[in-house]
């Protein structure tokens, strides 16, 4: 009886290992399958996050080259205006029209008296032979030579008006002088001498006018000389 009882006893004991032993084994399987989803479950959720940093990182990384980008073109715009702005000033001081020189001038003098005016006058033209537009204003300087001397004219004081002398065109400008009635021989004048405004060079020319002058009494010089401009052509 005792025999019996060990054997039963073993093979209780063996039975009960046994049942463990494959309780064991199916709480491993159950264990793995789920422990499997939940990889696969976390890799699904760690590619949207990785997404969602690469996107962000993307982003913020386009944000800043397109930052840098701006910055580039409004330094470009401004350079730009700049150098519109330069350009401009160069374009405007090359617009300035510069004096009338005396080499650039042809000066011519020819008589315009008028029948019954009580003074004779001779008219001065000077034309602008410069190949460019100038400008020209006031008084020309106006002396007549004479076999007394140098003799001076004197303004008029008549208004003098600054004004753009174009490639060959012309302007003139009135020398009024006293005519000789006193009977005798008079100062006779030899020539003319003109210097533009603004210049010291000067220009001799033939006296196209009568060929005497009275004899002043040294109060003045009775030659009057108006601004360039206050004459037409023929006077």
């Amino acid at each position: 009886m005792r025999v019996h009882k060990l054997t039963f006893a073993a093979l209780a004991v063996a039975a009960g290992l046994s049942l463990t032993a494959c309780q064991n084994d199916d709480a491993g399987k159950g264990q793995s399958d789920p422990s499997s989803g939940a990889t696969a479950s976390s890799g699904a959720t760690a590619s949207p996050s990785g997404g969602g940093s690469d996107s962000g990182s993307s982003d913020q990384g386009g944000a800043k080259d397109s930052a840098g980008t701006s910055s580039a073109t409004n330094s470009g715009a401004t350079s730009s205006g700049g150098t519109g702005t330069a350009a401009g000033n160069g374009s405007n001081a090359n617009a300035k029209v510069g004096k009338c020189r005396t080499d650039e001038l042809e000066i011519t003098a020819k008589d315009n008296t008028i029948d019954g005016d009580p003074d004779g006058t001779v008219v001065v033209e000077l034309t602008n032979h410069s190949g460019r537009d100038c400008t020209i204003s006031g008084y020309a300087g106006v002396d007549l030579k004479t076999n007394a001397g140098s003799l001076s004219a004197k303004r008029t004081g008549q208004q003098a008006d600054s004004a753009v002398l174009k490639n060959g065109k012309s302007t003139y400008f009135p020398v009024n002088y006293p005519f000789n009635k006193s009977g005798g021989s008079g100062v006779r004048v030899t020539g003319l001498v003109v210097t533009p405004p603004d210049e010291t060079k000067s220009v001799t020319l033939n006296w196209p006018g009568a060929a005497t002058l009275p004899v002043t009494d040294g109060s003045g010089s009775p030659v009057k000389v108006g601004p360039v401009g206050s004459a037409g052509q023929g006077g």
